[in-house]
């Protein structure tokens, strides 16, 4: 029986546009954002920022040796919110508040950065101006824990500081890698459409 679920964040919550993250990254000067940026998991300097080896200070700093300027906090989170496709869907939102009153855990399990997260935490995130962490009990981000998803670390980490059992919980991700991980763990899966909406889907596994 399903007593937990737990959420990808970029595809899954929030419409996730790789394409708007090169465009907004090469606004502020990286001519080679195409490189560098990843769909789904980061590399480089970027992926040391997620995996939470590297502060948003340090970032910056990087960022700036590649742009040939100097950038400020807001320019950068700019950039990062390239990623967002377009206005967060209530109607997910809406859902996922209905399962925490119908008695479901629910959670974030997320590779993300301080500057995508400080956006989800702010009245800026959805039109009713409530932060993403209110709608869930809690959230797992990797450059928090210190671990990114395919690793089994992060997942480890969930169901642990949660006191949550695997075969209970169901995770939706974008990502075949990352489900196929969760699914080694014993995670019930649900591998998601990028940018689809889950939610029939949801409620058909929890009648099971």
């Amino acid at each position: 029986m399903i007593k937990n679920i737990a959420f990808d964040f970029g595809g899954v919550i929030f419409d996730l546009s790789w394409e708007g993250a090169v465009a907004s990254f090469r606004r502020i000067g990286l001519s080679d954002a195409e490189q560098r940026l990843d769909r789904f998991h980061q590399r480089g300097f970027f992926e040391d920022l997620e995996a939470g080896r590297i502060s948003s200070a340090e970032f910056i700093t990087q960022l700036q040796q590649l742009c040939h300027r100097t950038l400020t906090q807001e320019e950068v989170l700019g950039a990062w919110l390239g990623y967002v496709g377009a206005p967060v869907d209530e109607r997910k939102l809406d859902y996922i508040d209905a399962l925490r009153s119908r008695g479901y855990r629910t959670f974030l399990l997320s590779n993300t950065n301080p500057f995508v997260q400080s956006w989800a935490e702010s009245p800026q995130f959805c039109q009713s101006g409530r932060p993403l962490s209110s709608y869930l009990e809690k959230c797992y981000t990797s450059y928090e824990v210190g671990i990114m998803k395919p690793d089994q670390g992060i997942f480890q980490h969930m169901l642990a500081d949660a006191g949550i059992l695997p075969d209970e919980t169901l995770f939706l991700d974008d990502s075949p890698t990352n489900i196929a991980v969760a699914e080694e763990l014993g995670i019930q899966t649900m591998l998601v459409e990028k940018n689809g909406d889950w939610r029939e889907e949801v409620e058909r596994r929890l009648s099971l």
